[in-house]
């Protein structure tokens, strides 16, 4: 599992051993951490969209789950980014 690790971390058992075990902790750390990260993302993404129609985010997310929006966050972050006309209309449908 040291394959590719530089100096003794590839070499040496214990110095390995150790190595492999650090980054196994941080792997599992950061698997639940990236959600969290994305989540972050996703929600500055559509904030910035919905400030642009004179929303903010937490009244623009209000009127979504109101209105029984099947989108979800990443699927509105995207929309927010890459295809600002269908955000536009669906905070039309919202309002």
């Amino acid at each position: 599992m040291a394959k590719g690790y530089f100096l003794a971390r590839h070499s040496v058992y214990t110095v390995a051993k150790n190595a492999v075990e650090k980054g196994l902790k941080y792997a599992y750390r950061d698997r639940r951490t990236k959600k969290r990260n994305f989540r972050s993302l996703w929600i500055a993404r559509i904030n910035a969209g919905a400030r642009m129609e004179g929303l903010s985010y937490s009244q623009f997310m209000g009127k979504v789950h109101a209105a029984n929006v099947g989108l979800n966050r990443k699927v509105l972050a995207d929309l927010a980014m890459n295809h600002p006309d269908a955000f536009k209309a669906v905070i039309g449908s919202v309002k």
